[in-house]
């Protein structure tokens, strides 16, 4: 994490940039982007937006607002290694998510607010239910989804609950760190890849050391870190993570695929035993503007967990779809639920849908 406050000068040193990320600020943007050939842009509501009265960045004026807000250490690994993540406070207001990379021999930059506050499950619109993760003592908790539809805002939501409410040692493992957590009931220890460790799977080993009763770990990426969460959860802690995947049953898939066939049936158990629930997300674009949630949540009953270990995951989403008594939600019963209120058109919905077939036969 850059570490701002013990520096002299604030983060970005150039006022062009600062009056950009003002800007995002003042309009609720989610990104900003910089790169050749274009204004600045804002993402707002999901859209790209040109900011059309700034000038088109020349490759000498994009890399200088790009370096702006770059440490010297980070304007060298930048040369090495041609793109990298890392975050930064602003003013006090949120934190900023970057990575920096090169296109067509040019820096660019895609920058992602963070907001200082926390907000609660009711703020995000979250459904009550996922609170429930958060008082298991052991397990593994996935969120799941496109990029850019608010995994890291629930995660942070998840563990802020636990760091209110338990005394215990949370240990975060980010790419960068977003979210910054007070002590609060809790010990928070938050490392960065980079900075702090120097991958997920190394610090995902260490973890079993530094006395921890929760880990989020920002994101599953490969078999070695895979394995190694599922390791870390079966030991008795409780293991909170994200991955890029459309819905619950796809999770399941993916995670077992990513391991060579002669440990996949190992693997099937694991997960059966250790898997506490699965949270896939969408954020849609409303008719009235800005954004709403819509998810599908899975709760690892006895059924699932069956599924799991006898390779039937495709018959999850029917157990999903007729589990609402046990705090079940399938996500087109939802996106269904939200074009009957008028809060999200049928084309967006459409878009998102599991199963489009389905979900017509519940709008129409």
């Amino acid at each position: 994490m850059v570490q701002v406050l013990s520096q002299s000068i604030e983060l970005p040193t150039d006022s062009e940039c600062r009056a950009i990320l003002d800007l995002a600020i003042q309009k609720k943007a989610s990104d900003v982007h910089f790169t050749v050939g274009m204004s600045p842009i804002l993402r707002i509501d999901g859209k790209l937006y040109p900011q059309s009265d700034k000038p088109v960045l020349t490759p000498e004026h994009s890399e200088k607002l790009i370096k702006s807000f770059m440490t010297e250490e980070q304007q060298q690994r930048l040369v090495l290694q041609k793109e990298i993540d890392f975050s930064f406070a602003y003013q006090g207001k949120v934190r900023f998510r970057v990575n920096v990379y090169y296109q067509k021999g040019n820096i660019a930059a895609s920058l992602r607010l963070i907001p200082k506050e926390i907000r609660t499950l009711t703020q995000l619109g979250l459904p009550p239910i996922l609170e429930k993760f958060t008082l298991s003592s052991q397990g593994f908790v996935i969120v799941t989804g496109p990029t850019g539809h608010g995994k890291s805002t629930t995660l942070a939501s998840l563990i802020n609950i636990i760091n209110q409410q338990r005394k215990a040692h949370i240990v975060t493992i980010e790419d960068p760190i977003e979210y910054v957590f007070e002590h609060d009931k809790c010990l928070v220890s938050q490392r960065e890849l980079g900075s702090d460790t120097n991958s997920f799977a190394r610090a995902l080993r260490a973890v079993l050391r530094e006395d921890p009763d929760v880990v989020l770990l920002g994101e599953m990426r490969d078999l070695e870190t895979m394995e190694t969460a599922l390791t870390v959860a079966e030991t008795g802690h409780l293991v909170f993570t994200t991955l890029h995947t459309n819905s619950a049953a796809q999770t399941i898939d993916r995670i077992i695929d990513v391991f060579p066939p002669h440990q996949q049936q190992q693997v099937r158990m694991q997960l059966a035993n250790v898997l506490t629930g699965i949270i896939s997300q969408r954020l849609l674009p409303r008719v009235s503007g800005s954004r709403i949630v819509a998810c599908e949540i899975l709760i690892a009953s006895p059924a699932i967990r069956n599924l799991i270990r006898e390779g039937k995951v495709h018959q999850i989403p029917n157990v999903i779809s007729t589990s609402a008594s046990e705090g079940m939600i399938s996500l087109d019963k939802v996106l269904a639920e939200l074009v009957s209120k008028g809060e999200i058109t049928i084309d967006d919905a459409l878009a998102w849908a599991l199963d489009p077939k389905q979900f017509k036969m519940m709008v129409y």
